[in-house]
């Protein structure tokens, strides 16, 4: 399957609004495409940093009347990379965005990272981007 690529990640989310409103004005995304199944009773919301054709996006599932899920303890995050993580950071933060680690190097290595928690408490970890390829090693 070499000629495979990761299309979306789907997370279930408590407040549809809520959420679009998170990933578009504090991460930054777009809302490319929002569609109801009445029949089913659920909402499907696709935001990203570009079209679907140039990379993966976030799918959030809003099944109408749910507000909350358990989030479990397999999933770990989401990461994005970001060309300077420390004003990223400072902007998330003047958005009302809340980081739960401060940007700074990994511990025991150099590459600098920081995380940020969504409404639903979904994380996310930002990378330096001229850190992101080298993993977590330094």
């Amino acid at each position: 399957m070499s000629n495979g690529r990761i299309l979306h990640t789907m997370l279930r989310v408590g407040d549809l609004d809520k959420s679009i409103e998170f990933y578009q004005d504090v991460m930054g995304m777009t809302l490319l495409r929002k569609n109801d199944n009445t029949e089913y009773q659920y909402t499907l919301a696709f935001l990203g940093f570009g079209d679907e054709s140039q990379g993966a996006v976030i799918e959030l599932t809003y099944n109408w009347g749910t507000s909350e899920y358990d989030l479990g303890s397999a999933f770990g995050h989401i990461a994005i990379g970001v060309d300077d993580i420390y004003a990223t950071c400072d902007a998330i933060k003047a958005a009302g965005g809340n980081i739960t680690r401060e940007a700074g190097p990994v511990k025991g290595g150099t590459t600098h990272i920081a995380f940020v928690k969504d409404p639903d408490g979904y994380m996310i970890e930002l990378i330096q981007n001229s850190d992101a390829s080298a993993g977590l090693e330094g």
